[in-house]
């Protein structure tokens, strides 16, 4: 309305100019007539034409130009109209509710060919329901697909007030809006878009995992061959994915494919590693690959990077596997094989000097393993507390929660005078000692979630991680000196290869010796499991050192209420898929179920037909899983699908939130699925 009146207001001004003009004219003209009467006459004559004019003007003249400006509104209006009917972007509008009031024709052509009038967005576009219409903001916009093309929506809120102001044909109130669809076709901007992705480069480093134990296993004369077949089985395998290779070293190669070609690799389960295995010319042993990959991480040199951290982090796994860093995602394939064992001890000994030197230039040491600390972190965290001790450093053991099965040695340790009684503290005293100048130990662990104390890899740079468990996605990222051997059978093991090259004047006690034989003996099952030949020659170090089988053996007696605990899970065990023992231990009445648990995970190994077991428990509302297996399954990676980790034959898991049920069923979910995929 205001517009309006503006309008006219200036349109009357235009016209009331001659007026004006007149007036001043007269006044001229009077004055002139003061001056000389002949001229006052002359301009009189001609202010007469002028008003004449003017009359004729306003009379005549306005009436032709408001026609016209009217004529051209009119002829606007309907071109407005016009351009919006052709505009070559599909448009619509909508009430507040969806339901279409208007469309042109590019939205009746390329959307709904069908009269789209009254119906409601989402019956022609579903993904245009209610909820994405746009409410208390003005405009919203949303990605979708219709028939084989991508558009963007945009949608904008337009003020019926507006359209309705200078008629009284309708009312309208405060909240009536309509929403104004604008559609964008993108469906080029897409295909152009996966026609990059799909160029992309994925980079990635290939490792013979066991390149001089498989050569050594067979005769000088076919070495060469041997090596050659690797190649041909490599060369040829990437020449299929258009791939380029380069053999960077006798072990190993550096390679880099289109996204596509890695995405077909993908699907094929990267049957390479299993091709190199079937390369036989008399060797012993299989070849063994593992392959590291680095993608979408933002340029080149990152994704080379990515690839370098890949492959460490499959060799330290063991090998015979594939490691995708996906920008900030990690994929594991394969490592279904157990880790080979390393006879050569050059690395046990660099660690050593490494630890030595560490510990040195620190005024402290602070040893911690995982949560609820069994006698394989305590006995490690006592080979640890016996090297601190040779360089003259104070060390302590944290234990924040233990379980039943070190409290022997927590209880004979309390009557040892010759030990500090300070030598175990909790997570409280531990915050206060760990500084810069402070050692951090971490043993039996390298995820920091399952460290006793997560917070205290925070409050220094001086970090050891020693364990021989396999490296998940949860690493400790900044640790200073990382030894991590999935081929050992304990921590024990490792820490007393350590020792052995530590110091020359390292002397262990002979009840450290027993805390650490106790540990190795825990771990392997009394040397059933994971055993090889450095196993047994730490196990002949401790006993050199005054290890004794006899006090080991009285540590690991049981209560008889734990007795009946686990015969109770043994017989009531499911024989889940003819292969897979599942079963509940119960925790009331028990001091530490999660070592019931584990017992009773390796007992039921003993079953005729069981290749794994699966036993779970319910204690300090966690749910425990404790899985082992023989040789024919991997459960780490069955654990690792479920958030946990361990060994190929040893494995475990911990869930909060879920009851045994749940986690029974999740884990029968879980088995079933991998083998159909082929992982188990």
């Amino acid at each position: 309305m205001k517009k309006e009146t503006l309008f006219k207001g200036k349109y009357n001004i235009y016209f009331s100019w001659p007026a004006i003009l007149s007036v001043l004219w007269t006044a001229a003209v009077i004055w002139l007539f003061f001056v000389s009467r002949k001229a006052g006459a002359i301009a009189l004559v001609f202010l007469l034409a002028y008003v004449a004019a003017a009359v004729f003007l306003y009379r005549y003249g306005r009436k032709n130009i408001a026609y016209e400006m009217i004529n051209f509104a009119a002829c606007y209006d309907r071109m407005e109209k016009d351009l919006l009917m052709d505009f070559a972007l599909p448009f619509a509008f909508l009430d507040k509710e969806g339901f279409v009031l208007w469309v042109n024709d590019a939205f009746s052509e390329q959307i709904s060919p069908e009269n789209a009038v009254g119906k409601n967005i989402s019956r022609i576009i579903p993904e245009l329901v209610r909820s994405e219409l746009p409410r208390k903001e003005n405009r919203t916009e949303l990605a979708f697909s219709y028939h084989d093309s991508n558009y963007r929506a945009a949608m904008q809120k337009a003020d019926v007030r507006q359209l309705a102001e200078g008629q009284k044909l309708v009312e309208t109130d405060e909240e009536d809006y309509l929403i104004a669809l604008y559609l964008f076709d993108e469906s080029e901007l897409h295909r152009q878009y996966r026609i990059n992705e799909e160029n992309k480069i994925v980079v990635g480093i290939i490792a013979i995992d066991n390149y001089d134990e498989a050569l050594e296993s067979v005769e000088e004369v076919r070495r060469s061959l041997l090596l050659a077949l690797i190649d041909r089985r490599v060369t040829k395998y990437f020449a299929e994915f258009d791939g380029v290779l380069r053999k960077v070293d006798r072990e190993h190669y550096f390679f880099i494919v289109r996204k596509t070609k890695y995405e077909e690799m993908k699907e094929g389960r990267f049957s390479l590693l299993e091709d190199v295995k079937d390369v036989k010319i008399g060797n012993e042993m299989s070849i063994t690959l593992s392959m590291g990959l680095g993608l979408n991480q933002g340029s080149f040199t990152k994704d080379s990077e990515a690839a370098q951290a890949a492959i460490d982090m499959a060799l330290a796994r063991g090998g015979d596997q594939i490691i995708i860093r996906d920008n900030e995602k990690v994929t594991f394939f394969g490592g279904r094989t157990g880790a080979v064992e390393k006879y050569t001890r050059v690395k046990a000994r660099v660690k050593a000097h490494a630890l030595r030197e560490i510990i040195s230039t620190k005024e402290r040491v602070v040893i911690m393993g995982h949560k609820i600390t069994d006698v394989d972190a305590l006995g490690a965290g006592f080979g640890i507390y016996r090297a601190a001790k040779t360089l003259g450093k104070p060390a302590f053991i944290l234990i924040d929660r233990s379980s039943r099965s070190i409290q022997p040695i927590i209880t004979e340790l309390a009557g040892r005078t010759e030990y500090e009684t300070e030598l175990f503290i909790d997570r409280n005293r531990a915050k206060e000692l760990v500084d810069q100048d402070t050692v951090l130990v971490v043993v039996d662990t390298n995820r920091p979630s399952y460290t006793e104390c997560r917070e205290l890899l925070d409050k220094t740079e001086a970090i050891v991680v020693l364990d021989h468990h396999r490296q998940g996605e949860e690493v400790i990222k900044n640790a200073r000196l990382s030894y991590i051997e999935p081929y050992a059978s304990s921590a024990c093991e490792m820490a007393s290869e350590i020792l052995q090259y530590f110091d020359e004047e390292v002397k262990l006690k002979s009840f450290e010796a027993d805390c650490m034989y106790a540990g190795m003996v825990v771990d392997t099952n009394n040397f059933n499991m994971r055993t090889g030949v450095r196993t047994f020659e730490a196990a002949a170090y401790l006993r050199r050192n005054g290890a004794d089988m006899t006090r080991v053996r009285k540590m690991f007696r049981e209560d008889r209420q734990d007795y009946v605990a686990k015969a109770k899970t043994i017989s009531e065990a499911e024989l889940f898929m003819d292969a897979f023992a599942i079963s509940i231990c119960p925790s009331e009445g028990l001091s530490s179920p999660t070592i019931i648990c584990a017992q009773a995970a390796n007992e039921l190994l003993g079953i005729i037909g069981v290749k794994a077991s699966f036993v779970l428990t319910e204690y300090n509302e966690l749910v425990y899983v404790s899985a082992r297996a023989i040789d024919e399954v991997n459960v780490q990676l069955i654990m690792e699908r479920l958030g946990g980790g361990g060994h190929i034959n040893m494995a475990g898991t911990q869930f909060e939130g879920l009851s045994v049920e749940e986690v029974r069923d999740l884990i029968k979910k879980t088995i079933r699925e991998m083998t159909e995929e082929g992982d188990i």
